[in-house]
C-alpha cells in the first residue's frame, strides 16, 4: 500500500504542515512507500534530505484503488483525486474548528467514502459527537533533544507568541500591568524564529502565556512544558489532551471528558477568550515563580513528565501501529 500525504501550500511551515512531514518522514523510513503531494510550486518547499519522503507535484499524482490518500481536514477539494481513483482516503483532522468549513454547499461528511484520523482526544471526541463514529488518535510529537531548559539567570521573563490572537495577548498584558506595574516582568515576543530560536527563547523564560484558540493539539505550550516554562492561559479545546489544571481553585474546568494521563496539574489554564482569567493565573504564577516553593516544583515536574509522553519516539510508534492497523 502506498500512502501518498497531500501538503497543503503556504508560505511558511505551520505546525501542521511539520506534523505531516515527520509523518511522512517516519512512513518512509519504516521502508514504505510515501510521497508528500505539492500543488504550488510558488509557495514554501519543503527540502528534500535522506529521511524525508520523496516530492511529487500534484501534476504528477496518479492514484490508484490500492493507495491510500491523506488529507487534512480543512482541504476537501484535495479529496478529489482519491475519490475519482477510488484510493483509500484518510482525513487528518488537526484541527476540529475547519472539520466543517470548506465542505462544499450541500455536502456532508457521511456521504463521503473516507476514514478519519484525529490529533488529539478532545478531537476525536468531538468528531465522535458530530459525526457518530470515533476515529483513532494519532499525537504529534516534539524534539525533546531540542526543547529542554535554558539559562534562566535574566529577570522574570513572560514568553508569548503574539501571531496567536495578537489582540488578545495585548489585552491580557495590559490586565496585567494596570494591576501590577510595568516593570514586574520582562515579555519576550517569540515571532519569526526557527524552531532552534524558539527553542532558545523558550529555554530563557520562566513563563509561557499561551493565546492560540483553536486547536487542535497545540505544539507550544507542549515545548514550553519541555522547557521548563510554567505556562498559562488558553488550551484551544485541544489542549486539554494533556493540560491540567494545577490552580488550587480553577475559575474554569471543561465540561467534556477528559481521558486517564499520568501526570497531575501542568499549568494555569482559562478559558478561550477570557482575558481577565488569564490576566489573574498569570499573576498566580508570578507569585508563584516569585516565591519558589515546593508546589511550583510540582508543577513544573508535571509538566516535563508532560512533554516526555509527547516525544519523537513515542510519534513513531504510533505512526507504525496506525499504519500497521491500517494495512490489515
Amino acid at each position: 500500500m502506498r500512502t501518498l500525504l497531500f501538503l497543503p501550500p503556504v508560505k511558511r511551515p505551520t505546525g501542521g504542515v511539520a506534523v505531516i512531514r515527520r509523518l511522512a518522514g517516519v512512513l518512509h523510513r519504516s521502508g514504505r512507500e510515501a510521497f508528500l503531494v505539492l500543488r504550488d510550486r510558488s509557495g514554501w518547499t519543503p527540502e528534500e534530505t535522506e529521511d524525508c519522503a520523496p516530492l511529487l507535484w500534484w501534476e504528477d499524482l496518479r492514484l490508484a484503488p490500492d493507495d491510500l490518500w491523506l488529507v487534512p481536514e480543512g482541504w476537501v477539494n484535495a479529496l478529489a483525486p482519491g475519490l475519482e481513483a477510488r484510493a483509500r482516503c484518510l482525513v487528518y483532522c488537526q484541527n476540529w474548528a475547519y472539520l466543517f468549513s470548506s465542505l462544499p454547499s450541500g455536502t456532508w461528511w457521511p456521504q463521503l467514502p473516507v476514514e478519519f484520523l484525529a490529533v488529539s482526544d478532545p478531537v476525536a471526541w468531538f468528531m465522535e459527537t458530530s459525526l457518530g463514529r470515533r476515529p483513532p488518535v494519532l499525537r504529534p510529537g516534539i524534539d525533546l533533544e531540542r526543547f529542554r531548559p535554558g539559562d534562566r539567570s535574566g529577570p522574570l521573563t513572560v514568553a508569548f507568541m503574539p501571531r496567536k490572537n495578537r489582540a488578545l495577548a495585548r489585552q491580557i498584558r495590559a490586565l496585567f500591568e494596570t494591576r501590577n506595574g510595568g516593570s514586574r516582568v520582562r515579555w519576550l515576543e517569540i515571532d519569526g524564529l526557527s524552531a532552534q530560536g524558539v527553542a532558545e527563547a523558550l529555554g530563557r523564560a520562566h513563563i509561557f502565556l499561551v493565546t492560540g484558540f483553536p486547536e487542535g493539539c497545540p505544539l507550544p505550550p507542549l515545548e514550553a512544558l519541555a522547557c521548563g516554562c510554567l505556562c498559562v492561559g488558553f488550551s484551544g479545546f485541544g489542549g486539554w489532551d494533556y493540560m491540567r489544571q494545577a490552580q488550587e481553585e480553577p475559575r474554569f474546568h471543561p465540561w467534556w471528558p477528559l481521558r486517564e494521563v499520568d501526570w497531575g496539574g501542568n499549568g494555569f489554564w482559562c478559558a478561550d477568550g477570557d482575558v481577565l482569567d488569564a490576566a489573574l493565573c498569570l499573576e498566580e504564577a508570578v507569585r508563584l515563580l516569585e516565591r519558589g516553593d515546593d508546589r511550583l516544583k510540582t508543577i513544573l515536574a508535571a509538566g516535563r513528565a508532560t512533554a516526555d509522553t509527547y516525544g519523537l519516539d513515542a510519534f513513531r510508534r504510533t505512526v507504525l501501529d496506525t499504519w500497521a492497523f491500517l494495512e490489515e
